[in-house]
């Protein structure tokens, strides 16, 4: 499989001289399985950029996974181009969160007056799926959900694809324990032996402080994790908006070396936009 970053920001999209590395577009990934099925996680801003790419390949099918209806990883489905085009068909998978089922998930970014267009007025055909009790498949990809540990509830999920497991946890509190979320144990087990996992990484340790029960984990508590789980790579995800290149640059260099002093053999990064991983 093929995973390209179209945006790795949290809670609002930033941009400037200080985010050119890493980049301002919040939550969305695609991912390009073997047969070339294109399946997209999350509706963040970094969707608008992803549209104009579908468009000029004359791409007009998708899956779209969602992990939970917070505005950061929704708010780019009303620029998503290829909705206002007959032929486009998209499949939909995500829980009936807390707060809505995934169709109104969706249309509520289109409501009035939040937009100029109605969500019944477009011209893409749209199928909804759940994906809240066990595994599902798009094509020969295998799909596990898990619950998040998140304000409202959110799903994280883990993509197989010949004998390759890429673990998506965004936007998950792994030292406290929301309503609907699990044990840190349970995020270890999940992740294991991973060959790829993208967590939630928003805060440093002092930030925490007077962040906590806010939804998001240390860069620090990822690590960890990701070193108890043995996962190959560990993409560092979901960047405080206030995060600059350079600080995140020290945080990489910092994890680097907790590798270093582990003995293990992990590869840590933070996500950029526009990267891209072969599975």
């Amino acid at each position: 499989m093929q995973i390209k970053c179209w945006g790795a920001r949290g809670s609002i999209p930033v941009s400037g001289i200080d985010y050119l590395k890493y980049g301002g577009e919040t939550t969305c990934i695609e991912i390009r399985t073997k047969e070339d099925e294109v399946v997209i996680i999350d509706a963040g801003s970094g969707l608008r950029k992803l549209g104009n790419k579908l468009l000029a390949e004359n791409r007009f099918e998708y899956n779209l996974v969602f992990t939970h209806s917070h505005w950061d990883h929704i708010l780019g489905f009303p620029f998503f181009k290829p909705l206002y085009i007959e032929g486009t068909r998209i499949n939909m998978f995500g829980c009936p969160f807390a707060q809505d089922s995934v169709k109104r998930l969706v249309a509520n970014t289109m409501e009035p007056p939040n937009f100029p267009v109605k969500f019944q007025e477009l011209k893409a055909e749209i199928s909804y799926h759940g994906a809240c009790d066990g595994s599902f498949w798009i094509h020969s990809m295998k799909v596990v959900p898990i619950l998040l540990s998140h304000p409202n509830q959110g799903i994280g999920y883990k993509f197989f694809q010949d004998k390759k497991c890429f673990v998506f946890l965004t936007d998950n509190e792994l030292s406290f324990k929301h309503p609907g979320g699990l044990d840190y144990a349970d995020y270890v087990d999940f992740s294991s032996g991973a060959d790829l996992l993208f967590h939630d990484a928003e805060f440093t340790d002092k930030e925490y402080e007077t962040k906590r029960t806010w939804g998001h984990s240390t860069y620090s508590e990822a690590l960890k994790l990701a070193l108890e789980a043995q996962v190959k790579q560990l993409g560092l995800f979901h960047h405080n908006q206030e995060r600059t290149d350079a600080a995140l640059d020290n945080i990489v260099r910092d994890c680097q070396r907790l590798v270093k002093n582990s003995g293990a053999s992990l590869e840590c990064f933070a996500v950029s936009e526009g990267m891209e991983i072969r599975l």
